[in-house]
Protein backbone atom coordinates (compact mmCIF):
# COMPACT_ATOMS: atom_id res chain seq x y z
CA UNK A 1 0.00 0.00 0.00
CA UNK A 2 2.90 2.34 0.69
CA UNK A 3 4.11 1.88 -2.91
CA UNK A 4 0.63 2.65 -4.20
CA UNK A 5 0.25 5.82 -2.12
CA UNK A 6 3.79 6.90 -2.99
CA UNK A 7 3.13 6.50 -6.71
CA UNK A 8 -0.16 8.38 -6.43
CA UNK A 9 1.31 11.25 -4.43
CA UNK A 10 4.30 11.72 -6.75
CA UNK A 11 2.88 10.94 -10.19
CA UNK A 12 -0.76 12.06 -10.07
CA UNK A 13 -0.13 14.82 -12.65
CA UNK A 14 0.90 12.21 -15.24
CA UNK A 15 -2.21 10.14 -14.48
CA UNK A 16 -4.46 13.14 -15.00
CA UNK A 17 -2.62 13.98 -18.23
CA UNK A 18 -3.22 10.47 -19.56
CA UNK A 19 -6.91 10.76 -18.74
CA UNK A 20 -7.21 14.16 -20.40
CA UNK A 21 -5.28 13.06 -23.48
CA UNK A 22 -7.52 10.10 -24.28
CA UNK A 23 -10.55 12.20 -23.40
CA UNK A 24 -9.50 14.82 -25.95
CA UNK A 25 -8.83 12.10 -28.52
CA UNK A 26 -12.36 10.73 -28.06
CA UNK A 27 -13.89 14.20 -28.32
CA UNK A 28 -11.99 14.75 -31.56
CA UNK A 29 -13.11 11.36 -32.88
CA UNK A 30 -16.73 12.11 -31.99
CA UNK A 31 -16.77 15.60 -33.46
CA UNK A 32 -15.08 14.75 -36.76
CA UNK A 33 -17.03 11.53 -37.24
CA UNK A 34 -20.30 13.38 -36.64
CA UNK A 35 -19.35 16.13 -39.08
CA UNK A 36 -18.45 13.63 -41.78
CA UNK A 37 -20.92 10.79 -41.16
CA UNK A 38 -24.12 12.22 -39.67
CA UNK A 39 -26.66 11.95 -42.53
CA UNK A 40 -27.88 15.55 -42.29
CA UNK A 41 -24.44 17.13 -41.98
CA UNK A 42 -23.80 19.54 -44.89
CA UNK A 43 -20.29 18.12 -45.31
CA UNK A 44 -21.64 14.55 -45.34
CA UNK A 45 -24.15 15.52 -48.02
CA UNK A 46 -21.45 17.24 -50.06
CA UNK A 47 -19.05 14.27 -49.97
CA UNK A 48 -20.84 11.15 -51.16
CA UNK A 49 -17.82 8.85 -51.37
CA UNK A 50 -17.51 6.89 -48.07
CA UNK A 51 -13.82 6.20 -48.68
CA UNK A 52 -13.02 9.90 -48.94
CA UNK A 53 -15.00 10.62 -45.78
CA UNK A 54 -13.19 7.82 -43.96
CA UNK A 55 -9.83 9.13 -45.17
CA UNK A 56 -10.73 12.59 -43.87
CA UNK A 57 -11.63 11.14 -40.47
CA UNK A 58 -8.34 9.23 -40.52
CA UNK A 59 -6.40 12.39 -41.29
CA UNK A 60 -8.16 14.24 -38.46
CA UNK A 61 -7.46 11.46 -35.97
CA UNK A 62 -3.86 11.11 -37.05
CA UNK A 63 -3.27 14.84 -36.61
CA UNK A 64 -5.03 14.69 -33.23
CA UNK A 65 -2.67 11.92 -32.11
CA UNK A 66 0.38 13.89 -33.30
CA UNK A 67 -0.77 17.04 -31.48
CA UNK A 68 -1.30 15.09 -28.26
CA UNK A 69 2.06 13.31 -28.43
CA UNK A 70 3.96 16.58 -28.97
CA UNK A 71 1.88 18.61 -26.53
CA UNK A 72 3.34 19.53 -23.11
CA UNK A 73 1.09 16.92 -21.49
CA UNK A 74 2.10 14.25 -23.97
CA UNK A 75 5.76 15.11 -23.50
CA UNK A 76 5.41 14.58 -19.75
CA UNK A 77 3.12 11.54 -19.51
CA UNK A 78 4.60 9.78 -22.53
CA UNK A 79 1.26 9.87 -24.39
CA UNK A 80 0.44 6.19 -24.06
CA UNK A 81 -3.33 6.84 -24.33
CA UNK A 82 -3.79 3.08 -24.43
CA UNK A 83 -3.71 0.27 -21.81
CA UNK A 84 -2.11 -2.06 -24.37
CA UNK A 85 0.80 0.37 -24.79
CA UNK A 86 1.20 0.77 -21.04
CA UNK A 87 1.10 -2.99 -20.42
CA UNK A 88 3.65 -3.60 -23.16
CA UNK A 89 6.06 -1.15 -21.55
CA UNK A 90 5.32 -2.80 -18.19
CA UNK A 91 6.46 -6.09 -19.70
CA UNK A 92 9.56 -4.36 -21.02
CA UNK A 93 10.38 -3.15 -17.49
CA UNK A 94 10.01 0.56 -18.31
CA UNK A 95 7.09 1.48 -16.07
CA UNK A 96 6.51 0.66 -12.40
CA UNK A 97 3.53 -1.62 -11.67
CA UNK A 98 1.51 0.95 -9.69
CA UNK A 99 2.17 3.61 -12.32
CA UNK A 100 0.85 1.16 -14.90
CA UNK A 101 -2.27 0.52 -12.82
CA UNK A 102 -3.04 4.21 -12.43
CA UNK A 103 -2.27 4.92 -16.09
CA UNK A 104 -4.76 2.26 -17.17
CA UNK A 105 -7.47 3.47 -14.77
CA UNK A 106 -6.92 7.02 -16.02
CA UNK A 107 -7.12 5.95 -19.66
CA UNK A 108 -10.44 4.15 -19.14
CA UNK A 109 -11.97 7.01 -17.15
CA UNK A 110 -10.61 9.70 -19.47
CA UNK A 111 -11.87 7.97 -22.61
CA UNK A 112 -15.32 7.50 -21.10
CA UNK A 113 -15.41 11.14 -19.98
CA UNK A 114 -14.53 12.24 -23.51
CA UNK A 115 -17.42 10.27 -24.99
CA UNK A 116 -19.87 11.61 -22.43
CA UNK A 117 -18.75 15.20 -23.01
CA UNK A 118 -19.21 14.69 -26.75
CA UNK A 119 -22.69 13.30 -26.12
CA UNK A 120 -23.61 16.38 -24.10
CA UNK A 121 -22.30 18.70 -26.82
CA UNK A 122 -23.65 16.90 -29.91
CA UNK A 123 -26.61 14.99 -28.51
CA UNK A 124 -28.56 12.71 -30.82
CA UNK A 125 -26.31 13.48 -33.78
CA UNK A 126 -23.50 11.70 -31.97
CA UNK A 127 -25.63 8.91 -30.50
CA UNK A 128 -27.67 7.95 -33.58
CA UNK A 129 -26.45 5.67 -36.39
CA UNK A 130 -24.21 5.71 -38.28
CA UNK A 131 -22.08 7.70 -35.81
CA UNK A 132 -23.29 5.58 -32.86
CA UNK A 133 -20.94 6.92 -30.19
CA UNK A 134 -18.04 6.08 -32.58
CA UNK A 135 -18.22 2.46 -31.48
CA UNK A 136 -15.70 -0.05 -32.78
CA UNK A 137 -17.31 -3.23 -34.10
CA UNK A 138 -16.35 -6.08 -36.43
CA UNK A 139 -17.13 -5.41 -40.07
CA UNK A 140 -18.76 -7.59 -42.70
CA UNK A 141 -15.76 -9.95 -42.74
CA UNK A 142 -16.62 -11.15 -39.24
CA UNK A 143 -15.20 -11.37 -35.73
CA UNK A 144 -12.09 -13.39 -36.53
CA UNK A 145 -11.13 -11.01 -39.32
CA UNK A 146 -11.51 -8.14 -36.85
CA UNK A 147 -9.34 -9.96 -34.33
CA UNK A 148 -6.58 -10.60 -36.86
CA UNK A 149 -6.79 -7.04 -38.16
CA UNK A 150 -6.56 -5.55 -34.66
CA UNK A 151 -3.65 -7.80 -33.79
CA UNK A 152 -1.82 -6.86 -36.98
CA UNK A 153 -2.20 -3.11 -36.71
CA UNK A 154 -1.26 -3.18 -33.02
CA UNK A 155 1.86 -5.21 -33.85
CA UNK A 156 2.89 -2.76 -36.59
CA UNK A 157 2.29 0.32 -34.44
CA UNK A 158 4.32 -0.96 -31.50
CA UNK A 159 7.10 -2.16 -33.78
CA UNK A 160 7.34 1.29 -35.35
CA UNK A 161 7.33 2.95 -31.90
CA UNK A 162 10.09 0.69 -30.59
CA UNK A 163 12.28 0.99 -33.66
CA UNK A 164 11.92 4.76 -33.96
CA UNK A 165 12.24 5.65 -30.26
CA UNK A 166 15.39 3.54 -30.00
CA UNK A 167 17.02 4.94 -33.15
CA UNK A 168 18.65 8.28 -32.27
CA UNK A 169 18.43 9.77 -35.75
CA UNK A 170 14.66 9.39 -36.04
CA UNK A 171 13.43 9.22 -32.44
CA UNK A 172 12.04 12.75 -32.53
CA UNK A 173 9.71 11.70 -35.37
CA UNK A 174 8.05 8.83 -33.48
CA UNK A 175 4.87 10.83 -32.90
CA UNK A 176 4.59 11.64 -36.60
CA UNK A 177 5.05 7.99 -37.54
CA UNK A 178 2.39 6.96 -35.01
CA UNK A 179 -0.05 9.62 -36.24
CA UNK A 180 0.49 8.58 -39.87
CA UNK A 181 -0.29 4.96 -38.97
CA UNK A 182 -3.47 6.02 -37.17
CA UNK A 183 -4.58 7.91 -40.30
CA UNK A 184 -3.81 4.94 -42.57
CA UNK A 185 -5.48 2.45 -40.23
CA UNK A 186 -8.71 4.44 -39.99
CA UNK A 187 -8.79 4.74 -43.78
CA UNK A 188 -7.93 1.21 -44.80
CA UNK A 189 -8.43 -1.05 -41.77
CA UNK A 190 -11.52 0.65 -40.36
CA UNK A 191 -14.02 -1.46 -42.36
CA UNK A 192 -12.68 -4.65 -40.74
CA UNK A 193 -12.72 -3.78 -37.03
CA UNK A 194 -13.56 -0.10 -36.69
CA UNK A 195 -9.86 0.55 -35.92
CA UNK A 196 -9.42 0.53 -32.18
CA UNK A 197 -6.04 -0.90 -31.08
CA UNK A 198 -7.11 0.37 -27.68
CA UNK A 199 -9.25 -1.36 -25.01
CA UNK A 200 -9.99 1.95 -23.25
CA UNK A 201 -11.04 3.62 -26.49
CA UNK A 202 -13.44 0.77 -27.31
CA UNK A 203 -14.82 0.63 -23.77
CA UNK A 204 -15.42 4.38 -23.78
CA UNK A 205 -17.84 4.05 -26.69
CA UNK A 206 -19.27 0.63 -25.79
CA UNK A 207 -20.46 1.42 -22.27
CA UNK A 208 -22.77 4.41 -22.95
CA UNK A 209 -23.98 2.97 -26.26
CA UNK A 210 -24.65 -0.52 -24.90
CA UNK A 211 -22.84 -1.94 -27.93
CA UNK A 212 -20.84 -4.70 -26.24
CA UNK A 213 -20.62 -7.17 -29.13
CA UNK A 214 -17.20 -8.84 -29.52
CA UNK A 215 -15.71 -6.68 -26.79
CA UNK A 216 -13.17 -9.44 -26.14
CA UNK A 217 -11.58 -8.74 -29.53
CA UNK A 218 -10.60 -5.21 -28.54
CA UNK A 219 -9.35 -6.25 -25.10
CA UNK A 220 -7.14 -9.11 -26.30
CA UNK A 221 -5.94 -8.44 -29.86
CA UNK A 222 -4.16 -5.08 -29.21
CA UNK A 223 -2.38 -6.49 -26.16
CA UNK A 224 -1.35 -9.63 -28.05
CA UNK A 225 -0.14 -7.69 -31.08
CA UNK A 226 1.89 -5.14 -29.11
CA UNK A 227 3.53 -7.68 -26.83
CA UNK A 228 4.39 -9.83 -29.82
CA UNK A 229 6.02 -6.77 -31.39
CA UNK A 230 8.09 -6.24 -28.22
CA UNK A 231 9.22 -9.87 -28.33
CA UNK A 232 10.15 -9.67 -32.02
CA UNK A 233 11.93 -6.35 -31.52
CA UNK A 234 14.05 -7.79 -28.73
CA UNK A 235 14.96 -10.82 -30.83
CA UNK A 236 15.81 -8.87 -33.97
CA UNK A 237 17.67 -6.03 -32.24
CA UNK A 238 19.28 -8.36 -29.69
CA UNK A 239 18.47 -5.77 -27.06
CA UNK A 240 16.97 -6.65 -23.70
CA UNK A 241 16.24 -3.03 -22.85
CA UNK A 242 14.54 -0.11 -24.60
CA UNK A 243 15.44 3.49 -23.96
CA UNK A 244 12.18 4.78 -22.44
CA UNK A 245 8.40 4.40 -22.39
CA UNK A 246 7.81 7.92 -23.75
CA UNK A 247 6.77 8.32 -27.36
CA UNK A 248 8.47 11.71 -27.37
CA UNK A 249 11.41 12.32 -25.07
CA UNK A 250 12.80 15.43 -26.77
CA UNK A 251 11.63 17.60 -23.91
CA UNK A 252 12.81 19.06 -20.62
CA UNK A 253 9.67 17.85 -18.81
CA UNK A 254 10.15 15.24 -16.13
CA UNK A 255 10.13 11.51 -16.83
CA UNK A 256 8.63 9.04 -14.32
CA UNK A 257 9.62 5.89 -16.20
CA UNK A 258 12.09 3.26 -15.01
CA UNK A 259 15.72 3.04 -16.17
CA UNK A 260 15.24 5.93 -18.59
CA UNK A 261 18.04 5.87 -21.14
CA UNK A 262 17.66 9.58 -21.80
CA UNK A 263 18.31 10.32 -18.14
CA UNK A 264 21.44 8.18 -18.27
CA UNK A 265 22.64 10.01 -21.37
CA UNK A 266 22.02 13.40 -19.75
CA UNK A 267 23.85 12.39 -16.56
CA UNK A 268 26.79 11.03 -18.56
CA UNK A 269 26.99 14.27 -20.53
CA UNK A 270 26.86 16.36 -17.35
CA UNK A 271 29.61 14.25 -15.76
CA UNK A 272 31.76 14.62 -18.87
CA UNK A 273 31.31 18.40 -18.81
CA UNK A 274 32.26 18.56 -15.13
CA UNK A 275 35.35 16.47 -15.80
CA UNK A 276 36.44 18.79 -18.61
CA UNK A 277 36.03 21.91 -16.49
CA UNK A 278 37.69 20.44 -13.41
Amino acid sequence: MSQMSDALSRHWPEYLMEAAELGLFMISAGVFTTILQYPHSPIRMAISDPFIRRAMIGLAMGLTAVCIIYSPWGQQSGAHLNPAVTLTFLGLGKIAPWDAVFYIVAQFLGGLAGVLVTLVILGEKFAAPPVSYVVTAPGMAGVMAAFLAECTIAFCLMMVVLVSTNTPGISRFTGIFAGALVALYVTFEGPYSGMSMNPARTFASALPSGHLMALWVYFTAPLLGMNLAALVYRRLSRRQDVICAKLNHHTSRRCIFLHCGYKAQAEAGANANRAQTA
